[in-house]
């Protein structure tokens, strides 16, 4: 009964050790699914819609085939549709019953500052809009993880008809719960056979008992008694080895090879090959910032910031190593672009003159996206200094979704306390320059210090400024003082110098910090006036103030001259009715331009 018992359990452990291999195997549904698309006419870019890429669940796999070269970017789906408003475009959207349609969109009349129709785009290569872009040769593929919320878009050169062959793969979940299991059952089972198989086979050899039997012997034949001599000198009688050895190793090696089988077999179930009795909880993280209903979205990401500072940085270097304003200009804008103007013209006259510091582009410390899904948009970053050098705060800003962004306020951070900020994935809105709910509208912050600069503690706004870590009004004092010294030894009965300031023209920036006030980027300008005090007496610029003589090409004047400074501030604002004073961050000073009085 044993043996039938034994039979029964290999039977067993063979369907079910082969029903499991067959589940992960043979009988293995497909673990993708695709959709092609095909895209005709000879449109210069197709918008492939977020909604398409998760109309099914899992990393969406997109591949793109054409003639040439084949390029594809990613992001905002808004700001995709932005950019293409300006030109005839294909859209891949979804039809219902997992279906996709093309459809033909032509351009949107977008009309230029002047009233006049914008040129289309050319090209989307390097647009500071994208996320992420690529480009290869003939065909192209990569794998994302887009939200509904995001777009491709997808063109060749951005004048020749885009790729028309366009396939999207997604992975389909193809569990094998009780592949696992059966194989597991059947090794248990097998190893029970062959238990089963072992009590059997003994227990027939000892049901036969013992087999002994006499040598048949003839009557007449006397039984020899004696002893060999040979055998007896050896004291050994000769036996046949029992042969229950060899049957036990023989079934050893027999049971190996199976267990084996099973294990191997086994060793190449996933998780997937398992039920999932009881799935772990996913814990719910508790928000300590929660974005308003109504919050639009961030201008930038902190990638895509990282990347659009790093390119301002190669752009400007290269600019500051040939001096050319016009590659300067396609990456600053502002008080930023002025210096480096000026720094330009004084460089091709004063041989010694040196270049304005390069724009840090790395590492990030804080970023404040604006949220704001139109134009312009902007970013505040302050990216950590090098060495002995300070951090370095900046606000950078994108017009309309055809430029690239550009740095327009520059200064280096002069305290170690900073206002607490929202996080950069849900950025801050923009404070309008006339709000009423800061302790001072942002347009009248510059005026404000202006005066406080001219003025001192008899300025009626010095209640409002914290003088403590003040560095920058300290050393405009200072330095004033320095000025009027040096001056006198040699121009006090012949001369005079006076100073003015007043607010800039660059309208201020200010976004808002999570107490309800406002990081804001102001600038003012200095004037420093040399001026005879005889009619006799002229003024000679040229060993006193070469910068002078540089920007009016003259070395002396009998009228006098006027050096104006450009100062880029920036303030923290505290919110309307607080008792916290406005705080000093950031200041940077150069020479913007000199005149002959």
């Amino acid at each position: 009964m044993r043996f039938v018992w034994a039979v029964v359990a290999f039977v067993l452990a063979t369907l079910m050790i082969g029903a499991g291999i067959a589940q992960r195997t043979v009988l293995r549904g497909p673990e993708t699914v695709s959709e092609t698309v095909a895209v005709s006419g000879d449109a210069p870019f197709t918008l492939l819609d977020g909604s398409v890429l998760t109309s099914r669940s899992g990393t969406q796999t997109l591949r793109i085939e054409g003639d040439g070269t084949i390029f594809a970017a990613y992001g905002r789906t808004s700001d995709v549709e932005a950019w293409l408003a300006r030109t005839d475009h294909a859209t891949i959207e979804p039809a219902g019953d997992g279906e996709v349609a093309v459809t033909d969109v032509a351009a949107t009349a977008a009309a230029s500052d002047d009233g006049a129709e914008a040129a289309a785009p050319v090209s989307p290569v390097g647009s500071d809009l994208w996320l992420e872009e690529f480009q290869r040769e003939d065909a192209l593929m990569t794998s994302l993880q887009l939200p509904a919320d995001m777009s491709v878009l997808i063109a060749s050169d951005g004048t020749a008809a885009a790729p028309s062959d366009i396939r999207i793969t997604w992975p389909v979940e193809s569990n094998t719960p009780w592949a696992g299991p059966l194989i597991v059952g059947g090794g248990i089972m097998l190893a029970v056979g062959i238990v089963l198989y072992a009590l059997g086979w003994r227990h027939l050899r000892r049901s036969r008992g013992p087999r002994r039997k006499g040598v048949p012997l003839t009557a007449t034949q006397p039984i020899d008694l004696a002893i060999d001599d040979e055998s007896a000198e050896r004291g050994v009688i000769a036996a046949t080895p029992p042969r229950r050895r060899l049957t036990r190793g023989r079934g050893s090696f027999i049971a190996l090879p199976v267990v084996v089988v099973s294990a191997l077999a086994l060793s190449g179930c996933s998780a997937d090959a398992w039920p999932q009795l009881s799935a772990s909880e996913t814990p719910t993280p508790t928000a300590t910032v929660v974005a308003e209903p109504d919050q639009q979205t961030p201008a930038v990401t902190q990638a895509q910031a990282e990347r659009i500072l790093t390119r301002i940085a190669e752009d400007v270097s290269q600019a500051d190593a040939g001096a050319d304003a016009a590659l300067a200009g396609t990456r600053l804008t502002g008080p930023a672009l002025a210096e480096r103007e000026t720094n330009y013209t004084l460089r091709a006259t004063i041989t010694d003159r040196a270049p304005l510091p390069p724009i840090p582009a790395e590492p990030l410390q804080i970023l404040l996206p604006e949220t704001f899904d139109q134009w312009p948009r902007t970013f505040l970053a302050v990216v950590e200094g090098s060495g002995d050098s300070a951090d370095t705060i900046m606000t950078v800003s994108q017009q309309d979704p055809w430029s690239n962004y550009k740095l327009g306020y520059i200064s280096e951070l002069a305290t170690d306390t900073f206002p607490e900020l929202a996080p950069a994935y849900l950025g801050a809105p923009q404070v309008a320059p006339d709000s009423p709910f800061l302790l001072l509208p942002p347009q009248e912050l510059a005026a404000a210090y202006a005066d406080l600069l001219t003025n001192g503690d008899a300025s009626p706004f010095a209640s409002l400024f914290e003088a403590d870590g003040d560095a920058f009004r300290a050393g405009v004092a200072s330095n004033r003082e320095q000025i009027v010294a040096d001056f006198n030894q040699t121009g006090a009965e012949t001369g005079t110098v006076s100073f003015t300031t007043q607010a800039g023209t660059q309208a201020p920036i200010a976004l808002q910090t999570l107490e309800s006030g406002a990081i804001v980027a102001v600038t003012i300008t200095e004037d420093h006036t040399f001026t005879p005090s005889n009619p006799d007496a002229v003024i000679n610029v040229p060993d006193t103030n070469p910068v002078a003589s540089a920007l009016t090409g003259v070395s002396q004047s009998s009228t006098g001259f006027t050096t104006t400074y450009a100062d880029q501030l920036f303030f923290f604002v505290p919110a309307a009715g607080s008792n916290e004073p406005i705080q000093f961050l950031g200041y940077r000073s150069n020479v913007l331009s000199a005149k002959v009085v």
